[in-house]
């Protein structure tokens, strides 16, 4: 019934199956009960920091109840989507909080028992929480990598010390012979494997997450160098990173080991095919001249710092995602790395602020930074004081606000929660989850949108509209029409909305049916009136 859980049993193991059986039956009816729970606590705000506690203390072993939660995750069909919706967030925040528990362990590990791959996946990890991505399997992957590189190692030099020994134990002393390894990782990798740099789609995240790397056979510098270093040292050579700016490289000593004359090291770009490369090769790679300080070796913190803040970096360009997942991940790692940095407080508390969520958290985190600069009080304060004010707002909501169909001022409104619709003008497919009988936006929005222009301007019904790009949009109804052909609108709030899809449109949950009551019988007169025939 269960088989994800075989892997937590040895077969030596001496195990009351009952009592397993038991543990885990109880362990789902708990996982069941606080999903169900979740949609009526947060369904009109963001999970808020602390709506998790009641998991942190859970009275059942934590992978009985993830187990459960990916039960939901995988049920069939196109029901229970608020559930899948929640179990989403649950699991997220469990897996995430237990990655963060290893990489402050890492953290605090000799840099000498830091392996670059192993803190590589861990933020890969924890930016993809869902996926399973493991130490264990992307190093089997490095591992077969390395075989490959000892066939071709065998065919140049049978007699070579890299073949003789196991991973981990090999330590090749004379530069030719690891010339010889890194020549024929070059031809595996590059050659044979046909991995290379992406310049075509560089800022793309994926090119950071190793477990992704392997997969699509490309990368940005960083990450490609973490991979061709850890391959490099299997087979006893000992490159070590370089934080060049612009473009991450390795460096290879020539002389004496742990010389400090640049010029005793080979620097290697994995990101450019494995080429070496002289000192002044490097400034031309990047068009300028650098300090010495730019060719020392970096420990592995500050190579997880550099991949957190291309990935912080890439969090500030994602405009099309509206929860900033990227940036709230990346911000997470950097102070779990950091935790005093003022810069990255203050940019977390202003992203809370600016999404209106966790205020509680806002005034914690202002709070730490007013202690550690008091010049930062001019910032803290008026972000204190807004914080305050949205607290206070949010203690005066009186219930939801019901609007009923049968209201005189809405006869205006012709279409319904969970009817499937196309916009005329720009051609997307989107799903209604609220109206309002006239525009509620602010005067600087109608002048922006430039509402006004529409033949009804403002004063006709407005629709929140879900849309298949991930986006939320407030669409007017001259411009929106039935959708001929209705499908799946792929957007990661749908489940927070909808219970289910049923082939012709959505059905709202119990919350959004709460504020919508009337809307259900509409739709599914609509929806009989428009595709009964099979046709518009």
């Amino acid at each position: 019934r269960w088989p994800s859980l075989l892997k937590y049993y040895s077969h030596t193991d001496g195990v009351s199956w009952l009592e397993e059986y038991k543990a885990r039956h109880n362990a789902g009816l708990e996982a069941q009960r606080i999903v169900a729970s979740f949609s009526k606590r947060f369904f009109s705000e963001h999970v808020p920091c602390d709506g998790f506690s009641d998991i942190e203390t859970l009275g059942c072993p934590s992978h009985f109840f993830e187990d459960e939660l990916m039960c939901i995750l995988n049920m069939e069909g196109r029901k229970g989507l608020t559930w899948k919706y929640y179990a989403k967030k649950i699991l997220y925040f469990l897996r995430q909080q237990n990655i963060l528990k290893n990489l402050k362990e890492y953290l605090q590990r000799p840099t000498e028992r830091q392996s670059f791959l192993e803190g590589a996946v861990l933020i890969d990890q924890y930016c993809n929480p869902l996926s399973d991505i493991c130490l264990k399997s992307v190093q089997a992957q490095v591992d077969d990598i390395a075989d490959k590189v000892r066939k071709v190692l065998r065919t140049k030099n049978p007699r070579h010390p890299s073949l003789a020994s196991k991973a981990g134990e090999v330590c090749v002393p004379e530069v030719e012979l690891q010339r010889q390894v890194l020549d024929a990782m070059n031809c595996v990798l590059y050659e044979q494997l046909k991995y290379k740099g992406n310049e075509l789609d560089y800022y793309n995240s994926l090119n950071s997450y190793i477990h992704q790397v392997l997969i699509r056979r490309t990368g940005i510098p960083i990450s490609l160098s973490v991979l061709y270093l850890t391959i490099a040292r299997q087979l006893g050579v000992k490159l070590e990173p370089v934080n060049f700016p612009s473009h991450f490289l390795l460096r290879w000593c020539q002389g004496k080991e742990g010389s400090t004359d640049i010029f005793d090291y080979t620097y290697i770009d994995a990101f450019g095919k494995g080429k070496q490369l002289t000192v002044k090769e490097c400034e031309y790679l990047i068009g300028h001249h650098v300090t010495e300080e730019f060719y020392g070796v970096v420990t592995s913190k500050e190579v997880l710092q550099r991949m957190v803040g291309n990935l912080l970096n890439l969090g500030k360009r994602e405009s099309t995602d509206q929860s900033y997942q990227l940036l709230r991940d990346s911000l997470d790692l950097y102070l779990a790395m950091y935790p005093d940095n003022v810069q990255h407080l203050m940019l977390q508390a202003r992203l809370y602020f600016h999404l209106g969520i966790w205020p509680e958290k806002v005034l914690d985190i202002l709070q730490h930074i007013q202690a550690l600069d008091p010049s930062q009080h001019g910032a803290v304060g008026y972000l204190v004081q807004h914080t305050l004010e949205h607290i206070e707002r949010r203690k005066e909501e009186v219930g939801p606000e019901v609007k009923q169909r049968s209201d005189e001022k809405h006869k205006e409104v012709c279409f319904s929660i969970g009817l499937i619709m196309k916009h005329k003008r720009y051609g997307y497919n989107c799903v209604i989850y609220g109206w309002d009988p006239a525009c509620m936006m602010g005067h600087e929005w109608i002048r922006n949108m430039n509402v006004h222009s529409l033949p009804h301007g403002p004063h006709q019904p407005f629709y929140n509209v879900l849309v298949e790009d991930g986006s939320c949009r407030y669409a007017a109804q001259e411009n929106l029409e039935y959708n001929s052909e209705p499908r799946e609108i792929p957007h990661p709030d749908i489940g927070r909305y909808f219970s289910e899809f049923t082939g012709l449109h959505y059905l709202a949950n119990t919350e959004l049916e709460i504020r919508y009551p009337e809307d259900l019988e509409l739709t599914r007169a609509t929806v009989q009136k428009i595709y009964s025939s099979g046709k518009e």
